[in-house]
């Protein structure tokens, strides 16, 4: 199985954020375009540890981020893979895009909650 990031359904767009997914099986590959300056923290409300609860594993062809665990955070650039393990709150330095892999069970959860927050916000 493989794909291109403009072969991948668009899911979400908007202010230079841009979502494309699609299941894998039991894994949903993203592609991902994030403004600089966004903090994703408000969009984990809720959830343990106001955080994001599901694994990620990925590269950034663009960008850096500094991704917020509990008691110590850790920047990826651009050029790196890297995992986030359940319970992180990435902050998006410079326009980052992305491409990750994630559980697909645990990527709906997050993804239900981040919706009822935007809802909320809206």
């Amino acid at each position: 199985m493989h794909a291109s990031r403009e072969k991948v359904p668009l899911v979400a767009a908007g202010d230079g954020f841009e979502s494309r997914m699609e299941e894998w099986g039991d894994l949903v590959v993203s592609f991902e375009t994030v403004p600089a300056g966004t903090d994703s923290a408000p969009l984990f409300k809720g959830l343990p540890g106001e955080s994001c609860q599901c694994p990620h594993w990925g590269y950034i062809f663009k960008g850096k981020m500094i991704v917020r665990y509990g008691d110590s955070e850790e920047t990826i650039t651009a050029g790196q893979a890297y995992y986030m393990p359940p319970g992180h709150v990435p902050l998006f330095v410079e326009e980052t895009e992305v491409v990750e892999f994630s559980p697909r069970a645990e990527k709906e959860a997050t993804i239900e909650a981040v919706r009822k927050n935007l809802e909320s916000d809206s």
